[in-house]
């Protein structure tokens, strides 16, 4: 033991996530012990630069001193430190060989030597599937490796705590397949939960299926999803490299049955009956994994199934929703034939850790409806690249992927809050994005016939009608509108350009007159924001490439939130961080500048990933109606806002008024009493 806790090394990183203080305050430590009766550990070793301390020293430290927030931290060393090693690869594999033969001896192994715990090891792992290798190349440091499992076991309270907490440190080993392809938290919660939604409408025990040579982290999300892990069954992909012997040993620490965690056939995984197969792509056993890899691995899985079995597919949407040419376009259309593509969704950034700007996608496979002729297939599809992962999007769209394994008729029964049944036909002949069709909305909007009456009801009650601004429309509900459209897709197009904000000193815009002052404060409360103005011979003065804004453009930001409001005179001085976009006169493509506004102005307050916004488009039929329309109600507002400036400064004058003396109320229903002369009682 005494060995093994020298080997123990912690960073001034880990000494601050082992006492639950920020990184700073151990410095600070450092520095004032240094002169005392108890000053902080010397370093112990030096590697790469960075100081290392002996675990047991700095826990003894802590206690003796009562610093930090962690009163067992010496009990609790061991699950923050790293044992000494040349090769922090070798010594993980054996770390988590050490705790996968704890679980299936249920035994304490620091005091085993060498021998017997190989021999333990060969008891339990005859064929050398996830264990036996690892440890024998690690003959000579075993019994200092066991200790320490045995120590890490203790302070993570038990062996499946304390291999997750070791692959959680996934980036700092070395383990780049591993690091490379690691999913957040949110991510990995909402696919088991879709697997374990999916799995729950098959019959019989359930069953997923891992088609990719090793990973693991979904299945062992799945398996959070259960209370019992008995109570599910797991299959693997027959293969012997270290990914997935890693896979075996992390199954076996999570107490899943060994005849669960045996491979599949030497052909492959011939899934026979109900199971949810769950896939990353690309996968810790293959990380470099082309776009043609990928897609000949969902299309080795779509083969093999039937419409008793489904399958989660998560991927980069350069290749599961973007659009796609050449070799993988065309794999990635024989597959939309296939009829087995229930569902596509767009996710959201920030999803995969290694690659936080890399948008993944899903797609959920099912049953192929055979009896539907192929014209008249159809596919689910969503976008939330602009949303956050939160639990309710989460729960919502994890009820729109169950609902699209029904048919035709239950479909209609539910409804959807992310996505739109779309014709398999159009998906395939359209050269865009799979998920361009799908315009999320984050109000449940009002149908087309409701929209219209309640519009007629407020025009007939005078309520915004013709005494108010002029108005006078007829509203006739349709059944759908133009399909809205990503800003990146527009800006590519050609309707839309960008525009970028000018520099402005802080201390600019104190004039009376000039050329307008448009920034984020203009934007988020443009009624209230004080109008600024700068002289039009200082702006060009400081900003020679500096542009004005042109009548229509919408002018917007994204921090504190998204906002946006529409310079309709134009000659305005945008200050960055506000930025302009302009519709193209020639080619507006359906913008409508009010439109534009009213889409950004409905953002969440988190959704700052300007050219992945949606907006949408006006037929072109209805563009100059509209502007008109707005144009009489948007004067309406503004008279009412001076008719509330009025009255509030009526309100005002007549509180001062009476409470100074000044002046009498009365009352006009009785008759104002004569004036007192002089003199007079």
């Amino acid at each position: 033991m005494e060995a093994t806790n020298a080997t123990l090394r912690l960073t001034m990183s880990d000494v601050a996530g082992l006492a639950h203080v920020q990184r700073p305050v151990v410095s600070m430590w450092r520095k004032r012990s240094a002169g005392s009766a108890q000053p902080f550990p010397s370093p112990a070793a030096l590697e790469g630069g960075r100081e290392l301390f002996d675990a047991d020293q700095v826990g003894a430290w802590l206690e003796a001193t009562g610093r930090g927030n962690n009163t067992e931290a010496r009990s609790d060393a061991a699950a923050f430190a790293a044992p000494a090693s040349q090769d922090q690869r070798q010594t993980f594999n054996a770390l988590t060989a050490l705790l996968a033969l704890k679980v299936l001896t249920r035994r304490q192994l620091a005091a085993l030597g060498p021998d017997r715990l190989l021999d333990l090891a060969d008891e339990c792992d005859p064929d050398d599937r996830l264990l036996y290798s690892e440890l024998e190349a690690h003959r000579d440091e075993l019994p200092a490796l066991a200790g320490y499992a045995d120590r890490l076991t203790d302070s993570a309270y038990n062996a499946p705590s304390a291999f997750e907490l070791l692959l959680a440190d996934r980036f700092r080993t070395g383990l780049r397949e591993h690091s490379d392809t690691a999913l957040t938290t949110p991510a990995l919660s909402f696919v088991a939960a879709a697997a374990k939604a999916l799995a729950a409408t098959l019959d019989g025990r359930p069953v997923f299926v891992d088609p990719t040579p090793g990973g693991g982290d979904l299945l062992v999300a799945i398996l959070q999803q259960f209370a019992d892990a008995s109570a599910v069954s797991v299959l693997i992909m027959d293969d012997d490299g270290a990914a997935a012997r890693l896979l075996r040993r992390r199954l076996a620490v999570h107490g899943v049955d060994a005849g669960c965690v045996s491979p599949g056939s030497a052909d492959g995984l011939a899934v026979s009956g109900p199971a949810v197969q769950v896939a990353q792509y690309p996968s810790p056993g293959n990380p470099d994994a082309t776009a043609e890899d990928i897609l000949t691995g969902i299309e080795n899985v779509v083969l093999q199934m039937d419409d008793a079995q489904r399958a989660v597919i998560i991927a980069p949407a350069r290749l599961l929703s973007d659009p796609l040419s050449g070799t993988p376009g065309t794999l990635r259309a024989d597959l939309l034939r296939s009829g087995r593509v229930r569902a596509v969704a767009m996710l959201p950034q920030g999803l995969l850790k290694a690659k936080p700007r890399e948008l993944q996608a899903l797609w959920i496979l099912g049953p192929s409806f055979a009896e539907v002729p192929i014209v008249d297939r159809w596919t689910m599809v969503a976008d939330l690249s602009t949303w956050q992962l939160t639990r309710s999007v989460s729960q919502d769209l994890v009820s729109d992927v169950v609902a699209s394994m029904g048919n035709r008729w239950t479909l209609r029964a539910h409804s959807f809050r992310f996505a739109r049944l779309i014709p398999t036909r159009v998906l395939l002949a359209g050269k865009g994005s799979l998920v361009g069709a799908a315009a999320p909305t984050r109000s449940r909007a009002r149908a087309g016939a409701e929209t219209a009456l309640r519009v007629d009801e407020l025009l007939v009650n005078g309520e915004a009608g013709p005494a108010g601004t002029g108005l006078a429309v007829h509203t006739v509900a349709v059944p759908a509108a133009a399909a809205a459209a990503k800003v990146e897709d527009l800006l590519r197009s050609g309707s839309l350009r960008y525009i970028k904000g000018n520099r402005v000193p802080d201390a600019a815009g104190t004039k009376q007159e000039g050329t307008r002052l448009l920034g984020p404060a203009d934007l988020l409360d443009p009624h209230a924001a004080p109008p600024r103005h700068l002289g039009l011979l200082e702006f060009a003065a400081n900003n020679p490439s500096g542009r004005l804004t042109e009548p229509g453009d919408v002018v917007f930001c994204t921090s504190p939130r998204p906002a946006a409001l529409v310079d309709r005179d134009g000659g305005s001085a945008v200050v960055f961080p506000a930025r302009v976009l302009r519709i193209d006169a020639g080619d507006p493509g359906g913008l409508l500048p009010d439109v534009v506004a009213a889409d950004i102005n409905a953002l969440p307050t988190a959704d700052k990933s300007w050219r992945q916004w949606r907006l949408r488009r006006v037929p072109e039929a209805q563009r100059n109606q509209l502007a008109a329309s707005l144009a009489r109600l948007q004067h309406g507002q503004h008279l009412a806002r001076e008719r509330l400036k009025r009255l509030e400064e009526l309100a005002t004058l007549i509180t001062d008024g009476v409470a100074g003396g000044s002046l009498t109320l009365t009352d006009p229903t009785t008759k104002r009493a004569e004036p007192q002369t002089e003199g007079t009682r």
